[in-house]
């Protein structure tokens, strides 16, 4: 059976037998004398020799103390060198991140934004993962994601980017040959397009100005793991469907697409920089999460920026 070796016991061996005493190893490590003897004493019953001859004025090295001290010193050396070094790329923005994006968000919105981030910071690296599913971060090893939603609870630290809306849409045609819905249950009787990574399973949760909650479950012969995967059905007037606000606005703002049920809103999600933890949070990440909420906190997107909408409760 391997052990794993006494690696505090030697660093302080060898601190003990640089400082010759064990109160200055003490003072370097702040700890306590006791607590540097006891180790020491640990180390010696596990290797099965004295490392020291002490008395009260003198301390002195034994023979097997000074045949394993050299490796001991190295090692110690290596470790304080281990750690400066990664102190200083934690503190210095540098290394690889691993990002994980909703895929046509990342590729409308964060991959045109990435020459100039990688341009300002040239020694950080970003692995951009492009998935609507959403992933776990701790388990899959990521160190940041960006989330589109109306964020859970969790033990993921987030920060808000922006606000994003929602909106039910469909084509003039499409308008033109089935009529516009007047109220929330007239959309049972639609075509609607489903999204399977949609959370509420997929439920439009629908409120008025007055407070009325109505809750639409869509119908229809389509549903996609890619919202933009709806869109050619959307413009060739073959059903209803759900946009987020960044996808949207570009087809609202040519009129290939109109916005149904406007006096019915859902709650404002949020785009938010989500991150394992704060605490031990590395300055590559950090800078990261600066410069996309540099660029996306007034994001370019928006579509009736002063429409009113429903606030989560």
């Amino acid at each position: 059976m391997s052990y794993l070796p006494d690696l505090e016991g030697l660093a302080m061996f060898a601190k003990v037998a640089e400082e010759r005493s064990f109160a200055g190893a003490a003072r370097e490590f702040d700890l306590s004398v006791a607590t540097v003897s006891r180790a020491v004493a640990r180390l010696e019953e596990r290797l099965g020799g004295r490392l020291f001859n002490r008395t009260s004025r003198r301390l002195a090295l034994t023979e097997f103390g000074a045949s394993l001290l050299d490796r001991a010193s190295r090692m110690l050396r290596e470790a304080e060198e281990l750690e400066a070094a990664a102190r200083e790329q934690a503190a210095q923005p540098r290394g690889l991140v691993r990002l994980a994006v909703p895929m046509t968000f990342g590729i409308k919105w964060v991959a045109p934004l990435l020459p100039e981030f990688l341009e300002r910071y040239p020694d950080i690296a970003v692995d951009l993962h492009l998935s609507d599913a959403q992933v776990d971060l701790i388990g899959e090893g990521f160190d940041a994601a960006v989330r589109i939603a109306l964020l859970p609870d969790s033990s993921l630290v987030a920060r808000k980017l922006c606000s994003v809306s929602r909106f039910l849409v469909a084509s003039p045609t499409y308008l033109r040959l089935n009529g516009k819905p007047k109220n929330p249950g007239d959309l049972n009787r639609h075509d609607c397009v489903g999204y399977a990574y949609r959370s509420q399973n997929d439920t439009w949760k629908l409120v008025d100005r007055k407070g009325n909650e109505e809750l639409v479950k869509p119908r229809g012969r389509l549903r996609v793991t890619n919202i933009e995967a709806s869109i050619p059905l959307l413009l060739a007037g073959k059903a209803v469907g759900e946009l987020p606000e960044f996808i949207a606005s570009e087809y609202l703002k040519r009129g290939e697409l109109q916005e149904i049920l406007p006096g019915w809103s859902q709650a404002t999600g949020g785009l938010y920089f989500v991150t394992p933890t704060l605490r031990s949070r590395p300055a590559k990440t950090e800078a990261l999460g600066n410069f996309l909420a540099e660029k996306l906190s007034e994001p370019e997107w928006r579509w009736h920026p002063k429409r009113p909408v429903q606030r989560s409760r």
